[in-house]
């Protein structure tokens, strides 16, 4: 699931009535007319429950209309930073905050097993209290070091592994290799099950939620992993390819130095939603009753590219975001990185 800012904006009250552009019009008529994709995309789990579960979802934020002037302070600093990122014009090449281009033939990263940074034992803030209702509420966590890869996995890294093992290869590669210039490029199309046999292979594991977020956010609750103010610039997002009007993609792993989170892990927002160990669950304290908490279906974190309807009220850039589907789904914005615990 993904969000796309400006719907979200129209919604909230941010963007003044009558002033609403052709694009943002028609984002807001393709968020209505897109639930059949949502659906499809879900397909390898209960789509009807998932289907109903989602339209009374849409129904609790939709009921939210009569209410924009008592959001809370902290949504309209996020949103208000978000619209100053609105569409402007078409960008060539690579686009602003990369510090390298999109597509190379060389790797830089190599077919090795990533690098691994680690996270110093400690607290964190997790969660959130002014967004999402499965996002919340905000608590601390407390959890011992672990390791985590600097990047996300690459294609030519999981080539390495397919080769090795004889593991299916991913739907976008030919003849068992990844399109040309995407060799640094995350791989993608991996279900749970394949993220976790990469992961195990390379003698390591999948992290769980809390992992992946304190890695991404640091100890100090921030929004994203660069800070609190949203840019185009520092992560691979929808918002960015829509203020450049350039269909997106995938690009390079480290590509956004400006992005990197407190403790110098790259594209912890954005690139491609991140596969972890954990079953959607509720956190401590949530009231929220629905049928999707439970051993169904595996937690995703860290937003992607590319954003479905779902997500066309507002963003997935932020690190407190979670997404949920069932292990046996690919597409072209799933991908993963792996964990280790500390030795």
């Amino acid at each position: 699931m993904r969000w796309f800012p400006v719907a979200m904006l129209i919604f909230l009250g941010v963007g003044a009535p009558g002033v609403v552009s052709a694009a943002e019009d028609k984002i807001v008529r393709f968020h209505h007319e897109d639930m059949d994709g949502c659906v499809a995309c879900h397909q390898e789990g209960n789509a009807e429950l998932f289907k109903k579960a989602t339209t009374t979802a849409c129904v609790e934020c939709h009921q939210q209309k009569g209410l924009r002037t008592d959001f809370s302070e902290a949504l309209k600093q996020l949103e208000s930073s978000i619209l100053k990122a609105k569409p402007r014009k078409k960008v060539e090449g690579q686009g602003p905050g990369m510090s390298v281009p999109i597509y190379y033939d060389e790797s830089r990263i190599g077919a090795e097993p990533n690098q691994m940074i680690r996270i110093p034992a400690g607290k964190f803030i997790r969660g959130t209290d002014y967004r999402l209702p499965d996002e919340g509420p905000l608590h601390e966590v407390e959890l011992p070091d672990y390791l985590i890869d600097k990047y996300e996995v690459t294609n030519l890294q999981y080539k390495k592994f397919i080769d090795a093992t004889g593991h299916s290869s991913p739907s976008h590669f030919r003849n068992r290799t990844f399109p040309k210039g995407k060799a640094d490029h995350p791989v993608t199309y991996v279900s749970w099950k394949d993220a976790d046999a990469y992961c195990g292979w390379a003698g390591k594991r999948l992290p769980d939620d809390m992992e992946w977020e304190k890695a991404a956010r640091g100890t100090t609750g921030q929004v994203f992993p660069w800070g609190s103010e949203f840019s185009i610039d520092k992560a691979n997002t929808p918002v960015r390819w829509a203020a450049m009007y350039l269909q997106g993609d995938t690009t390079p792993v480290g590509a956004f130095e400006g992005g990197k989170s407190p403790y110098g892990l790259y594209d912890m927002t954005g690139n491609v939603w991140e596969w972890t160990s954990s079953w959607y669950q509720p956190y401590p304290g949530n009231k929220r009753i629905t049928e999707n908490y439970g051993e169904k279906y595996k937690v995703l974190k860290g937003g992607s590219w590319w954003d479905c309807s779902f997500y066309k009220c507002g963003i997935s850039a932020p690190v407190f975001n979670r997404s949920f589907f069932h292990p046996r789904t690919k597409n072209e914005s799933f991908g993963f990185r792996c964990a280790a615990d500390a030795k």
